[in-house]
């Protein structure tokens, strides 16, 4: 096998596109001087324990942190996916924060994702679990994620700073997704295959049509 080739970046900035465009694309990254001249520098409890949740729904993923969190080495793995899986949310943040790059994750997962989130449902900082399921999961089934398979139920309810709320949340993984560009009578159909060989996803186009703007909205 040769090098791995990691793509720098620097900062603390958009640390969950950074952790979740990467793994989408299987990118290995390197984060330098994270909070380096912060009173307390580094990863935050919260930005530690969003890595640890990539690690629960992949396979082959490499997390590597130095002893003042201002380093970190990131070598994505295949998103697995699968099912009772268990996570524990750091309580300085609420569980939005984690479940919006987790919904993305799975619906490129090799198995369906169901997954059990433990901490905070509610703050002032992020989406709450309410709002991620009356809205945003209304938005996905938009874009043809399945809706037999997509669900976020509330079995419990919990505030900082002892938490105590639980969410179960399940994902089908994307055969297909549908694309509409803004202001226009046209859409186009996506399916996505896995490559196991590099770990990646496949985009393929295999249809597109008009909208019909006469049909009843309900």
């Amino acid at each position: 096998m040769g090098k791995t080739t990691y793509k720098r970046l620097k900062g603390s900035q958009s640390f969950r596109q950074r952790l979740l465009l990467a793994t989408l694309s299987s990118t290995p990254i390197i984060i330098d001087e994270i909070r380096a001249d912060d009173m307390i520098p580094g990863l935050l409890r919260h930005e530690m324990s969003l890595l640890r949740l990539f690690e629960t729904v992949s396979d082959d993923c490499v997390v590597e942190v130095n002893e003042t969190g201002t380093r970190l080495k990131y070598k994505p793995g295949i998103i697995m996916g699968g099912k009772n899986l268990v996570h524990s949310c750091a309580l300085t943040r609420s569980m939005g924060y984690y479940l919006e790059p987790l919904l993305v994750l799975g619906l490129f997962g090799k198995k369906p994702l169901s997954i059990r989130l433990k901490g905070v449902t509610d703050d002032p900082k992020d989406l709450s679990v309410d709002t991620i399921r009356n809205a945003t999961l209304h938005i996905l089934k938009r874009f043809g994620v399945p809706s037999e398979g997509l669900d976020l139920k509330i079995e419990a309810r919990g505030v900082a700073p002892e938490g105590g709320g639980e969410v179960l949340c399940a994902l089908f993984t994307l055969s297909a997704l549908q694309f509409c560009p803004k202001e226009t009578l046209f859409y186009f159909t996506f399916s996505f295959r896995p490559d196991p060989s590099t770990g990646t996803v496949i985009l393929t186009c295999v249809g597109s049509g008009l909208i019909n703007l006469s049909r009843k909205l309900s």
